[in-house]
């Protein structure tokens, strides 16, 4: 049998018991994925991260990403939350760790760094996301509604219908009308299932991320996600779909200048208020960059046997 460390954190936030929690081995040398995917299921976090040395020693480590059910190319908060982490160790594979990370992963360079206070402590990190805005047709409102619960009806289609968009990993993104509607959505897994069958490109991982927004503050958000083909009846706080939201909402502002931000509020139904930053860098009315930035606190350690 092997030993390896572990520390669990709660993602954006600045209390414990709330935010997104996340598991980080900082030293997974001698895993193999599958044994990984059972380590995940095990913890049962919308996800866990695995660090290894990186195939190129400019990058600082090379990190996976897996949820109780597969192996993500990338995701928000186990960034956020690893970096965070790493920085408060101070090195990794015996090198010192920096103020600027970078981290491989399947979907290519994240680059990372790290949020600290006035005394030099890490508080958090911000992450560029690896990838640029893309942008699908999504779900009809008289399939995505049922599926959350919810009537046509309440799905809110002025501003934009139901879309996929992806910043490296893809959610079926829309918009509700208020925060009694968002309150109201609850997923039905049985249409979840019939309706990612039809869906070739989302590869068993179909993702419905839901906001609101108000005309007196249009860049902060509220916002639910759920997931349950993979276990995730519902994430406390999504970065990978916010920045992909945030990246969206600012391609369609008639204005922008060249930094637009963002927050959104999630996990509050659920008890794990997460707040997420964001910051979209525009040019020529094009985001061309889109950060995450998150608080962190340290939950737990522990050693896993294996």
């Amino acid at each position: 049998m092997t030993q390896f460390d572990y520390i669990t954190l709660d993602v954006f936030t600045k209390e414990r018991f709330r935010g997104n929690p996340l598991a980080v081995i900082a030293d997974a040398r001698g895993l193999d994925g599958e044994t990984m995917q059972a380590i995940a299921r095990e913890f049962n976090y919308s996800e866990i991260t695995f660090v290894l040395p990186p195939s190129n020693p400019e990058n600082t480590a090379e990190v996976r990403i897996f949820t109780p059910t597969m192996e993500l190319p990338f995701a928000g908060h186990p960034n956020v939350g690893t970096a965070f982490a790493l920085a408060r160790a101070g090195h990794v594979f015996g090198q010192p760790v920096g103020d600027e990370l970078r981290f491989e992963e399947k979907a290519g360079i994240v680059e990372v760094t790290v949020e600290r206070n006035a005394d030099g402590l890490a508080t958090g990190a911000s992450i560029q996301a690896p990838q640029m805005l893309t942008v699908a047709d999504g779900l009809a409102p008289e399939t995505l509604g049922p599926m959350i619960g919810l009537a046509p009806a309440k799905i809110a289609t002025g501003n934009h219908a139901p879309l996929f968009l992806s910043v490296a990993l893809p959610f079926l993104v829309a918009e509700l009308p208020d925060l009694q509607t968002l309150a109201a959505a609850q997923p039905d897994t049985g249409l979840f299932s019939a309706a990612e069958s039809g869906l070739n490109p989302i590869d068993g991982r179909l993702s419905v991320f839901l906001y609101v927004r108000s005309s007196e503050h249009p860049l902060a958000l509220r916002a639910r996600m759920f997931a349950p083909l993979d276990n995730i009846s519902e994430d406390p706080a999504t970065g990978s779909a916010s920045a992909a939201l945030a990246a969206y909402l600012a391609a369609r502002m008639p204005s922008a200048p060249e930094t637009v931000a963002l927050t959104i509020d999630q996990g509050v139904e659920m008890g794990r208020a997460s707040k997420i930053h964001l910051r979209v860098a525009m040019s020529g009315g094009k985001p061309m960059s889109v950060r995450v930035i998150g608080d962190c606190v340290e939950v737990m350690r522990g050693v896993l046997t294996v």
